[in-house]
């Protein structure tokens, strides 16, 4: 049985005193659909900020494709294979679409151990994944000429240029229309049939629901669910947290 590749036991984050996340236990498995909910402030991006390496945890454990990273530096966790996208696209504005996929493949693919992409593999590579996300009409263009959809796709492909195993997609779909979220989904499904496990975190519900095959509900900085999403939208805790008493 293959384990997971992401094991997270433990986990706790302290602002002074206030208590951001206590005792988080969470694991991801190899090519999982993973959807992480919660209300605002219960702990959602201070976790994602943990385990991608953007914060130190101050207690528990992460695990990622069997190997200890606590402490370690996002770029080298990166490099292991554990990528994230932002909800807020800082591209590089200067370059264009294709040289903003060549960064990741130079310093994070061609960085590990045994990797060496030719120039002419680098650049099939980034054409690929314009193609994937629909932005391949666009490689010579600056992000600027982009609209909102199109700049959290290229956010995604950033993302996925590293080659991940596994990827935190950080609220993909804020703000954007119905028709734009759709094609959000479709470029996520397309990734993971790919074989990246990925973990959505959104507050897009009928997108979750559509997405995840599991959900994982923290309120307050705890865990409070952990099952298929028909179970943990129905568990009690859950209910009390979005609809109150």
């Amino acid at each position: 049985m293959v384990g997971p590749i992401l094991e997270v036991t433990g986990l706790g984050k302290r602002f002074g005193g206030f208590v951001a996340l206590q005792n988080i236990n969470v694991s991801v498995a190899p090519g999982e659909r993973l959807g992480l909910i919660g209300p605002n402030g219960s702990g959602k991006s201070t976790l994602v900020n943990c385990l991608s390496g953007a914060l130190h945890h101050d207690s528990g454990g992460i695990v990622f494709n069997g190997r200890r990273i606590d402490g370690m530096p996002a770029y080298q966790r990166t490099r292991l294979g554990l990528a994230r996208s932002f909800q807020l696209p800082k591209p590089f504005r200067s370059l264009n679409l294709l040289d903003n996929l060549r960064i990741p493949l130079l310093y994070t693919v061609n960085a590990r151990h045994g990797a060496h992409l030719s120039g002419a593999e680098i650049d099939e590579r980034c054409r690929a994944l314009l193609a994937d996300v629909g932005l391949i009409d666009k490689a010579r263009r600056l992000p600027r000429d982009l609209t909102q959809v199109e700049m959290r796709k290229l956010e995604l492909a950033r993302a996925v240029a590293s080659d991940p195993r596994l990827l935190f997609a950080d609220e993909t779909m804020a703000g954007l229309s119905p028709s734009e979220v759709e094609e959000i989904l479709l470029v996520l499904f397309r990734l993971n049939e790919g074989g990246i496990a990925i973990v959505l975190i959104e507050h897009i519900m009928r997108a979750v629901m559509r997405f995840s095959t599991r959900l994982v509900v923290l309120v307050a900085g705890q865990k409070i669910a952990d099952g298929t999403p028909q179970q943990a939208i129905k568990s009690p805790e859950v209910e009390r947290a979005y609809l109150g008493e």
